[in-house]
C-alpha cells in the first residue's frame, strides 16, 4: 500500500495545478509516515518543479518537518529516550560541527531525525534549533533535487567513492573541530590573570 501511494502522490501533486507546491510541502511532512527517504521526496521535487523551486519547496518541507520534530520532542520527551541513547553512543568522540551535520544530511542511510535530535540537544532555543535545522538542510536539499537521480543511478563503484570522499569530508571537520576544541582549552588552561 505504501508503495502504491508512494507511486500516487507525485503523479497528484503533478496534477494539481497551482497547488503543486502546497500538496508538495504537505508530501515532505507525511513523508516519514510512509517511510520514505528524503532523497526520494527531493528528487520528486526536483522532477514536478526543476532544480531551483524544486530546492526552494524542499527546504521549506524539510524546516517544516524540523519545526514539527522539535515540538513533538518538547512534548512528548519521553518517546525518544532511545533515540537520545543511541545518539549519545553516535557521538561519543564529541560534538559535531555544522559542516558534519551536513555532509551526514547528504549520506541516505543516516537516519533525518537522529540529526534533528541531535540539533534539539545542542541549541538552546527554538530560534537556535530553527536556524541550524534550516542550514543543515540547504545543501542536501539542493543536491538531493537536482543530482539525487544521478546519485541514486551511479554504478556501484561510483557509490561507494561517493561514500568513501563523504566519511572523508565527516572525519576531516570532526578532525579539525577537535583541533581548535583543543587549542581553546589549552589557552584557557594557560590564561594568564
Amino acid at each position: 500500500m505504501i508503495e502504491h501511494l508512494s507511486e500516487a502522490i507525485p503523479i497528484y501533486i503533478e496534477q494539481s495545478g497551482f497547488l503543486a507546491p502546497l500538496l508538495f510541502v504537505l508530501f515532505h511532512l507525511i513523508r516519514p509516515l510512509l517511510l520514505l527517504p528524503v532523497i526520494f521526496v527531493c528528487m520528486v521535487g526536483g522532477y514536478l518543479f526543476g532544480v531551483i523551486y524544486g530546492s526552494i519547496f524542499s527546504m521549506i518541507g524539510l524546516t517544516l518537518m524540523c519545526i514539527i520534530f522539535y515540538f513533538i520532542t518538547m512534548k512528548f520527551p519521553h518517546l525518544l529516550s532511545k533515540f537520545a541513547k543511541l545518539n549519545k553512543k553516535m557521538m561519543k568522540n564529541g560534538p559535531m560541527t555544522m559542516n558534519q551535520i551536513m555532509v551526514l544530511r547528504m549520506v541516505p542511510f543516516v537516519h533525518f531525525h537522529l540529526l534533528s535530535l541531535y540539533i534539539v540537544e545542542q541549541t538552546n532555543s527554538f530560534k537556535e534549533y530553527t536556524k541550524y535545522s534550516f542550514l543543515g538542510i540547504v545543501l542536501p536539499s539542493i543536491i538531493f533535487t537536482s543530482f539525487g537521480q544521478m546519485i541514486v543511478d551511479l554504478p556501484l563503484f561510483y557509490s561507494i567513492a561517493l561514500l568513501v570522499f563523504l566519511t572523508a569530508i565527516f572525519f576531516g571537520f570532526r578532525k579539525k573541530n577537535l583541533d581548535k576544541q583543543t587549542n581553546v582549552e589549552w589557552k584557557k588552561f594557560f590564561k594568564t590573570s
